[in-house]
């Protein structure tokens, strides 16, 4: 099946099974904005315990803040949002649709990339065993061929976008002869710069409101309270501040379902550091942010780094991690070594002294940030992509499985009653009752138990219990088991052990200890 079409399958599955509604839907909708439904909002808070715990609760000099959405207006303009939080867009005239420049040429690197897996996958499929890819890829004309217009693609692009070069990119998209996908034409205006904060007032009175902005990053709440969390903390160089809050982006190419939205969720750790040692700590938290994604089970080969050819003003060194979605390897998380930019932009719009004092050296200094940034919407999409399958069974049935790592699954336990009648129900709801204290555990008495269990696998609980008549004898139910759907006979009383060391965020942390 085409990834487009899985793709497509994802998003009508999300909203089907109560994880990602279309917002405002019954006013048929609000562009690239969504509501988490019952399961989605259980999932997405599970991803943000895992990213939380393994910050806050593994590092004993990392610790946690709140930071409000609206903040006064003259941090954007140190930080340098007002002036330089921008992308670049271009029109289509025939279609009346907007463009991010930039987007259309990155997807058009990556056509030829897609056509070299074509040629190596024809390669592969016609040599067999003997294939050798690396020497495939150093020697096919045609694949050589492909890989000079990417290359040389890539280069100009990166150029271009150094200034950004507004009139280059838009010769790019001319010259790559990028069509639009509505109207199948090249009829293109000039790409121009649009500013992504959204605006608001604040003042009681029309004369006297305050311009302010909803927060573009929530990185600025945690570089304006940093001393204040140092001071009261008592926290010594190194020690990072963790946050997780709501980001807010009038994208106007918002598309690929949540994965760009224009309210979102963002955690973020930022990591005060002496300055010198930033890159030895950069290269640390690479890794580090690297094993909590593969900790989830969903193979290495499917995350990869990209380091930036085109630093940010304020960056040393930056990279992001990608996961290989539906649609191709995209950023899910960015590692940044931010040099005390902010810091010291802060300190100069603000006219405080913001410095570190070092009790050990004596010295006062502004000090280094090493950023890390994960989109918990972004996060959300890459599980549920990785985890939803189509599993043919024997005897021809199919069934639809989201194999969600056990710890993040929105409901833990799910258990049923063989018949609604014999005193199954109230033994069943006996054992809810004792396991829900534990881990969200869910009673369920419609419909046949094939049918409950299909259910369940599209949600993907891990384990589902079932009691039946003998179960009133020998106190003992049935213990499904999702990935396998192996069944067995467990005692009630052993239901939490066996269930609860699988279930819980801790089995996800001691893999990174």
């Amino acid at each position: 099946m085409a990834q487009e079409d899985v793709f497509k399958k994802i998003v009508s599955h999300c909203k089907e099974y109560g994880f990602v509604f279309p917002s405002s839907e019954i006013y048929d909708g609000l562009g690239a904005v969504y509501d988490y439904g019952q399961n989605g909002v259980e999932l997405k808070n599970n991803i943000k315990q895992y990213w939380w715990q393994a910050m806050v609760l593994l590092h004993e000099n990392i610790v946690g803040i709140d930071s409000a959405i609206f903040m006064h207006p003259t941090i954007w303009k140190a930080s340098g949002h007002v002036d330089a939080f921008n992308d670049p867009l271009i029109d289509n005239r025939d279609s009346k649709k907007r463009y991010r420049a930039d987007v259309l040429i990155e997807d058009q690197i990556a056509k030829y990339d897609e056509k070299i897996e074509k040629e190596v996958a024809k390669a592969r499929k016609r040599f067999k065993e003997a294939f050798n890819e690396e020497q495939y890829l150093a020697t096919s004309p045609r694949v050589l061929e492909i890989k000079q217009k990417r290359d040389a693609l890539h280069e100009r692009y990166t150029q271009a976008m150094q200034g950004p070069d507004l009139e280059e990119l838009k010769q790019i998209i001319l010259d790559e002869e990028i069509v639009d996908p509505i109207s199948g034409t090249k009829n293109w205006t000039d790409v121009r710069q649009f500013n992504l904060m959204f605006s608001t007032e604040m003042g009681s009175t029309a004369d006297g409101a305050m311009k302010i902005y909803l927060r573009p990053e929530t990185a600025q709440g945690i570089f304006v309270n940093y001393l204040n969390v140092q001071k009261t903390g008592r926290m010594k160089l190194p020690f990072g501040i963790a946050q997780i809050g709501k980001a807010f982006r009038n994208e106007i190419v918002a598309r690929q379902f949540i994965f760009r939205m224009r309210e979102f969720e963002q955690m973020e750790m930022q990591f005060f550091v002496k300055p010198g040692t930033e890159l030895e700590w950069f290269n640390q938290w690479k890794q580090n942010r690297m094993a909590w994604h593969q900790a989830l089970g969903f193979g290495a080969e499917n995350y990869r780094f990209h380091d930036h050819e085109k630093l940010a003003h304020y960056a040393n060194a930056a990279t992001d991690i990608e996961f290989h979605m539906p649609f191709g390897f995209k950023e899910v998380e960015g590692i940044h070594s931010r040099t005390n930019f902010d810091l010291s932009q802060h300190e100069k719009y603000s006219g405080k002294n913001i410095k570190y004092f070092d009790p050990e050296t004596g010295e006062s200094f502004v000090p280094y940030v090493i950023e890390t940034s994960i989109g918990v919407d972004r996060m959300f999409l890459s599980i549920m992509c990785h985890s939803y399958q189509e599993e043919q069974l024997e005897g021809g049935d199919t069934r639809v499985v989201l194999r969600l790592p056990e710890a993040l699954a929105p409901v833990k336990c799910a258990v049923f009653p063989l018949v609604k009648k014999d005193g199954l129900p109230e033994k069943a709801r006996e054992i809810v009752n004792d396991l829900k204290f534990h881990f969200n555990t869910h009673y369920e008495e419609k419909d046949s138990i094939g049918k409950r269990y299909r259910r369940h696998d599209a949600i993907g609980t891990p384990f589902c219990v079932t009691v039946d008549h003998d179960t009133l004898q020998d106190n003992c139910v049935t213990l499904r088991f999702r990935d396998t759907m192996e069944q067995r006979r467990v005692p009630i009383a052993e239901l939490r052990s066996i269930i609860e060391d699988r279930v819980s965020i801790t089995s996800l942390l001691k893999k990174l200890v």
